[in-house]
């Protein structure tokens, strides 16, 4: 409860030192009007015929149920993801026969392109929201594996036996040591992970799905509807900025503060 109660009250000051970032936002949307007046509204609608194409687009009920439909299947798979990543990754990282029985397997999951999961997906589970979210699972998981299997192995000899040799409770010693430190390597690979589930959530769901944004946006391409698919981009690019900015980045501070 702590946590959360200066975590909120942190939370204004995060947002004013955030001007560097708004600052670059600016400065891409800059660029991109000036290749607008450089190719034309076909291949690349301006910024603000696409805000307002967004504008439009987000007073329309089905729109909402479209973003809210993708967000779900990208939270079902992350979470998955997540779990079973952190759990088997800890556990690699504190045996030494399981952290070498995993490499190969995770080279394979790495080494194979997500488009070659979503056809195997189609095959095994149909055009369903099974096939978008196992093609998530599969794309995220080494990332958050080797985040936490790398976050155990690197936890240094000497610290570990300075802890014991104060003969702490284990509770102690997870919260001081074990979690710092481990957290430092696996929520990078969570914001890795989540960017990987965001991107793969829409390629499946415009090659296998008949609903989602994915789904939208291969409307709009089919349609050439160029000012839809780049309000579509905005509203992908935009919904995970928020998720990564607004919440996850304060917990991280707050919780990576020993660094200081």
């Amino acid at each position: 409860m702590k946590f959360i109660i200066k975590l909120l009250k942190d939370f204004p000051a995060y947002l004013f030192s955030g001007w560097g970032a708004i600052a670059s936002i600016l400065l891409f949307i800059a660029c991109w009007d000036i290749g607008n007046q450089v190719y034309g509204n076909l291949v690349l609608p301006s910024p603000l015929q696409t805000f307002q194409t967004l504008f439009l687009m987000l007073q329309d009920p089905e729109v909402w149920s479209e973003i809210k439909t993708t967000i779900y299947r990208a939270s079902i798979g992350f979470s998955i993801s997540f779990l079973i990543g952190t759990t088997l990754g800890l556990l690699a990282g504190f045996f030494a026969t399981a952290s070498i029985m995993s490499r190969p397997i995770v080279t394979i999951l790495v080494g194979m392109p997500p488009i070659a999961w979503i056809v195997l997906a189609m095959i095994w589970f149909g055009m369903n929201d099974q096939t978008v979210i196992f093609t998530v699972v599969v794309a995220s998981f080494p990332i958050i594996f080797v985040g936490a299997l790398q976050g155990t192995r690197t936890i240094e000899g000497d610290l570990k036996e300075m802890v014991d040799s104060f003969n702490l409770p284990f509770y102690q010693k997870f919260l001081n040591l074990y979690f710092p430190h481990i957290f430092s390597y696996v929520f990078p690979a969570l914001i890795s992970g989540l960017g990987m589930s965001w991107k793969i959530v829409v390629m499946a769901e415009l090659l296998a799905s008949n609903s989602g944004i994915g789904y939208s946006l291969s409307i709009a391409r089919a349609q050439l509807d160029t000012p839809t698919a780049l309000a579509l981009v905005v509203i992908m690019i935009g919904t995970l900025m928020i998720i990564e900015y607004i919440i996850l980045e304060p917990i991280k501070r707050e919780v990576e503060s020993w660094r200081d």
